[in-house]
């Protein structure tokens, strides 16, 4: 990428611009730092709120262990995956990354990440819950573990909302409840009431666990037809005609940040995204932005969960693997850390820290956990990770109703495209 910076610029890069997309800071790849020091090169993807965080715990990081410097850098979430998937392949992974649920098998199966099982005396995982440690686990080796618990929402600027007279969303809702809630708003603004979901393959796995199906069965096979998929594209591209939710010029712009989002760009009020990321909504909107919950399936079965909202993960050809074990545990488990970082990746998997923290949670990070209370003890279990191939799928997804929205394609069609080309991916 152009501009590389070091993590000191990048946070200058924060406090001044509030970029969408940072370019990135490159670490470099020597051994050592100025006097001796391990060097670690740490990426992640995230908004400029969570790059300030994280710099905030680096430092505090870098005071703990003053014998290890921390070179960092950070993107939109659509960037950084092409950036990752490029250094994996040419073998030059950072040290420390972060991850996604959808990548693990892909990163883990193709030798890219270190077994953090040789560092357990530095990287501790007691007070992580077992199941979701078990989310970055792959043929018995911990692979990666999980830095926060998210869940999916419907985000929303409440101010915005009020204004038009609608009714505020009171609880559990369905689709069509949804929907209509969302026409009455275009009704009232006349113009789009929020981001097309057609094109998120998150939101689609909401609405399919809602129907009692899963994107993949056991062995990684898919879990779903083109029935399926034609009757959400038929839903959504409805709503699309309609003026209901955002046009194709809109929902193509998206690139996994929030600025690129209809709401983040001033021309709709609701959006359906992750927990975490939200929170970079507040400096684009304002303090009404506010979180509700995922609408469910007709006969109210759920199709939100909860699941790891990003995961650490270690290089496996690093140089300086129990540094960057250090580094982890760092984050995951420091209370010092912890209070620092908040809510920014949703709420810790330390649950001693979880608890710990939550009464002193202000702004956005109080919205979560508020957010998180509304819907703990009412989600199905998280479906198992998904194949390798899906990383590569979420991409096909997003063309394929990028042919539905500007009407190059009729859902059906999209629909049996997508089925033949998700086939062939998750064969090879």
């Amino acid at each position: 990428m152009p501009g590389s910076r070091t993590r000191r610029s990048c946070v200058t890069a924060v406090v001044l611009a509030l970029c969408a997309v940072l370019s990135g800071c490159s670490g470099g790849t020597e051994s050592g730092g100025s006097g001796g020091k391990v060097v670690l090169r740490y990426t992640w993807w995230g908004n400029p709120d969570r790059a300030a965080r994280t710099e905030e715990a680096i430092g505090l990081f870098e005071k703990k262990y003053p014998g290890i410097e921390v070179q960092s850098s950070f993107s939109g979430y659509d960037t950084y995956k092409q950036k990752l998937a490029t250094q994996a392949a040419g073998g030059d992974a950072p040290d420390v990354m972060q991850l996604d649920y959808r990548m693990i098998d892909q990163y883990a199966s193709g030798g890219v990440l270190y077994d953090l099982g040789r560092q357990k005396s530095v990287l501790r995982t007691d007070e992580i819950d077992a199941g979701l440690l078990a989310t970055g686990a792959l043929d018995g080796r911990q692979y990666a573990v999980p830095q926060g618990r998210g869940t999916e929402t419907v985000v929303y600027d409440a101010e915005q909302w009020k204004a038009t007279g609608v009714p505020l969303p009171s609880g559990a809702w369905t689709w069509s409840e949804w929907a209509d809630a969302m026409r009455a708003l275009a009704e009232k603004t006349g113009a789009p009431a929020a981001t097309d979901p057609g094109q998120s393959e998150d939101a689609f796995e909401v609405w399919l666990r809602g129907q009692g199906k899963d994107l993949y069965t056991k062995d990684g096979g898919l879990g779903f037809t083109a029935d399926d998929l034609t009757r959400w594209w038929t839903f959504t591209d409805r709503l699309r005609r309609d003026g209901v939710v955002s046009p194709a010029e809109q929902t193509t712009q998206l690139d996994g940040t929030v600025e690129n989002t209809p709401l983040g760009r001033g021309k709709a009020i609701v959006d359906i995204n992750w927990d975490a990321p939200a929170s970079g909504f507040v400096s684009l909107v304002g303090q009404g932005v506010t979180l509700a919950p995922m609408p469910s399936g007709e006969d109210g079965t759920p199709g939100q969960y909860f699941k790891p909202s990003m995961f650490m993960g270690i290089a496996a050809n690093t140089g300086h693997p129990e540094e960057a074990a250090r580094l982890i545990d760092f984050m995951l488990n420091d209370p010092g850390a912890a209070r620092v970082l908040g809510a920014t990746r949703s709420m810790p998997v330390n649950e001693t820290l979880r608890d710990e923290i939550a009464p002193d949670l202000k702004d956005f990070d109080k919205v979560i956990n508020d957010y998180h209370a509304t819907v703990e003890g009412k989600l199905n279990d998280p479906p198992q990770a998904p194949p390798s191939g899906d990383s590569a799928l979420q991409t096909t997804f997003q063309r394929d109703y990028d042919q539905v929205s500007y009407e190059r394609m009729s859902p059906r069609e999209a629909a049996e495209n997508y089925i033949t080309e998700a086939k062939a991916e998750l064969r090879s």
